[in-house]
């Protein structure tokens, strides 16, 4: 039998983090690998693709070709560490307040699932949701969690645990993610810059 639950969305990167992990991990594995630099210009190209197609999924991967499975082991590790201290101070005690409320909490992030979980592994998430990459191309998608593909994540985790979800609240700083936001009762915007709500 399906039961009906209140469930409170959050992003992770500009919401409950100062920072885009994704961008913050493609700079630690310049400063620490001599590959890819050696992907430079495809990582040019991509950004034309970025601006030709934003919703597109080639040059998202081709920006991450230069990752190997050994780089995301070896390196991934402590940018986490690292990452860890930018997030906003009132994150982990809103997504406590809001499981204490009754609500179950799901972060539905288009970031990856090498670095999300581990990430918000202290904040008890009721279900933490991304981006799924393969693992022996770390840079190669099977799943892109981003725009309407996170109402399908959040649908699949739901008939998974046979929910009914009722979205009461969903917090955001990306007119991306538009599609979640426009089926929770309450929208919170959050300025990415500052993590204040706007």
């Amino acid at each position: 039998m399906l039961q009906k639950v209140n469930v409170v969305v959050f992003d992770f990167d500009g919401t409950l983090s100062a920072s885009d992990s994704n961008y913050e991990f493609g700079k630690y594995c310049f400063k620490h690998s001599i590959r890819p630099w050696f992907f430079l210009p495809m990582i040019f190209v991509a950004q034309i693709g970025k601006i030709l197609n934003p919703d597109g999924i080639w040059w998202r991967q081709t920006m991450r070709r230069f990752l190997t499975e050994n780089m995301v082991k070896e390196l991934s590790g402590n940018l986490i560490a690292e990452h860890k201290q930018r997030r906003f101070g009132w994150a982990k005690d809103q997504v406590a307040k809001e499981r204490k409320n009754g609500n179950k909490v799901v972060l539905i992030s288009a970031s990856t699932n090498y670095m999300i979980p581990k990430l918000v592994s202290d904040m008890k998430f009721d279900a933490v949701l991304t981006s799924q990459m393969e693992q022996s191309k770390p840079w190669k998608y099977k799943f892109l969690c981003w725009g309407n593909n996170k109402v399908i994540a959040l649908d699949n985790w739901a008939k998974e645990n046979k929910y009914i979800p009722n979205v009461v609240r969903a917090y955001s700083d990306s007119k991306s993610d538009l599609p979640i936001m426009e089926i929770a009762k309450e929208q919170v915007w959050i300025d990415k810059r500052t993590g204040l709500r706007k």
